[in-house]
């Protein structure tokens, strides 16, 4: 999609000058910058999100994992028995 904006002088000399100085088009490096740019807002996101559900876990009493893990192998074993 083709599209038209304003951006300072000095800056899209330095996106030219990085274009030839990388052998690419303006085009490239702007459309990198603004994906880069994407997905940082979007690791941040998750970031955020995954921040929020270990507090939530953690103020609804909430287990580690290993905890977890151990007391699950341990009911195995004594329902089972021990593995081989």
């Amino acid at each position: 999609m083709k599209v038209t904006f304003d951006i300072d002088a000095d800056l899209y000399r330095s996106i030219k000058v990085e274009a030839a100085r990388s052998d690419r088009s303006i085009r490239d490096v702007l459309g990198e910058a603004l994906t880069a740019w994407l997905e940082r807002l979007e690791d941040e996101e998750d970031r955020v999100s995954a921040s929020d559900a270990l507090a939530e876990y953690a103020r609804d009493g909430g287990t580690a994992a290993a905890d977890f893990f151990e007391r699950l192998a341990a009911e195995t074993r004594a329902e089972y028995g021990p593995g081989e």
